[in-house]
């Protein structure tokens, strides 16, 4: 890794990992289910899906890609937070709230990462 990747890597680290701590130090409540790894999880899935589509309509250098994608939306994220917040439902016996837990991070970020690359496919139509 050259200098310039390895700087351009901590950067979008740092960003990603300020803005989810920023996030997620303050518990956000959808009833009773916490919701801020679901916020940042589907966020960054948002991200990641226009930035793919960004990347290759503009045949970006990786160096982007390095920073964008690896750095802030890897250090953003948070599959780690996500388990550890599903295993304590499970172990609270919240069981619903555990699927719905599971259903809304799994299934929102997938469906958002799509919705982001539909919706740069449009703005970037000819």
């Amino acid at each position: 890794m050259k200098g310039i990747e390895f700087l351009l890597l901590g950067l979008g680290a740092l960003a990603g990992a300020f803005l989810r701590y920023k996030i997620a130090e303050s518990p956000i409540l959808f009833g009773v289910l916490p919701i801020n790894i679901l916020i940042i999880n589907v966020v960054g899935s948002f991200i990641l899906g226009m930035f793919v589509v960004i990347s290759m309509n503009f045949n970006l250098d990786p160096k982007y890609s390095i920073f964008i994608a690896i750095g802030f939306c890897g250090s953003f994220t948070t599959m780690s937070s996500f388990a550890l917040q599903s295993v304590s439902l499970i172990d609270s016996k919240q069981f619903v709230l555990f699927g719905l837990n599971l259903i809304g991070n799994v299934g929102l970020s997938i469906l958002v990462l799509v919705v982001g690359r539909a919706f740069m496919l449009a703005v970037l139509k000819p």
